[in-house]
């Protein structure tokens, strides 16, 4: 089994697109990818750690997907598990909402008990609102495939610097 499950929704195929510039960083069978279309709670529950990846929508909205997803997320005890997330956002179509999705993502996440690895600095963005900030800093990994593509990969591979280490040892303690 893998030792990390990576849960992603998507809308236009952005999320899945970086899920899969996640999956290569990893070596063969340290990750597995699910879309929560069709992922379960069994598949959720045997992870120790995990990486959850949604857009934004609208004005800060979760996507359909992941919003029918929930009550699987709310079936599974996150006590032990260690989380990284990231989110895709427009800062430039959407300033007010910027990613909110990702912090209604970790907001509920943390209320089910999750431990949290990954934050994000906010530098390089320019927005006025987003619900995924805490403390100045982004509590994950934040994509504008919108407008900032050309620092997508860059910025998968120096946050994976910082949370690979952390998501596989707590894999292999776990």
């Amino acid at each position: 089994m893998a030792k990390v499950g990576l849960f992603f929704a998507t809308d236009t195929g952005n999320t899945r697109k970086v899920a899969k510039m996640i999956k290569k960083q990893f070596e063969e069978g340290e990750i597995q990818l699910y879309n929560v279309t069709k992922a379960t709670a069994e598949e959720l529950q045997q992870y120790d750690s995990l990486i959850f990846g949604t857009p934004t929508l609208g004005d800060g909205e979760l996507p359909d997907t992941l919003l029918e997803f929930m009550p699987t997320l709310e079936s599974v005890s996150f006590s032990g598990k260690t989380v990284a997330l990231y989110g895709l956002g427009d800062q430039e179509g959407y300033p007010d909402e910027f990613v909110d999705a990702l912090g209604i993502l970790y907001k509920k996440l943390k209320k089910l008990g999750a431990t949290f690895v990954g934050s994000w600095p906010n530098d390089g963005y320019e927005f006025e609102k987003s619900k995924a900030l805490v403390d100045d800093a982004f509590v994950g990994l934040v994509i504008d495939q919108d407008n900032q593509a050309d620092l997508t990969g860059e910025r998968v591979e120096e946050w994976l610097e910082q949370v690979k280490p952390l998501l596989l040892k707590e894999a292999v303690a776990g």
